[in-house]
């Protein structure tokens, strides 16, 4: 069993309201219809609506920092969405504890769900090394993780 963000499985919940079902290769997308896959939103776990303002985390940090208090997440239009974004990747470390889950297949450079790629804050598509809230909780916690 494993945890995949729903994007990726065609659930419209990216902040643009669309899906990222492109991203998903057939395997994924297989193992969702066989059951061995769990859909998950952070954010919208953590409270967000959709659509919503896209996010970065800000200073060019990763979700470590976030998770830490080191930096926030903040909207494009300004609004601090720190305790959302930390509260869904705890919803989503609840899920995966629960379940016995110990990989999660997220979409590249969310500030949830990126792995090893982010865009820095700056609202300029520009991509910066580092992973999303989620991600790094999930690391934190032995989950492995697994980026389409």
């Amino acid at each position: 069993m494993k945890l995949c963000s729903a994007c990726l499985l065609g659930l419209e919940c990216r902040y643009d309201g669309k899906s990222n079902l492109e991203k998903a290769s057939e395997i994924i997308l297989q193992e969702f219809k066989s059951g061995n896959i769990i859909p998950v939103c952070p954010e919208q776990l953590g409270g967000l609506p959709t659509p919503r303002a896209p996010s970065e985390i800000q200073g060019g940090m990763s979700g470590e920092y976030v998770i830490d208090g080191k930096c926030k997440v903040r909207s494009k239009n300004g609004e601090d969405v720190t305790s959302q974004f930390i509260k869904g990747a705890y919803e989503v470390l609840k899920i995966a504890k629960a379940l016995g889950i110990t990989e999660y297949i997220g979409a590249q450079r969310s500030p949830s769900c990126g792995c090893g790629k982010k865009y820095d804050g700056t609202f300029t598509a520009t991509l910066v090394n580092g992973d999303g809230v989620t991600v790094a909780l999930l690391k934190r916690n032995g989950v492995s993780v697994k980026i389409v």
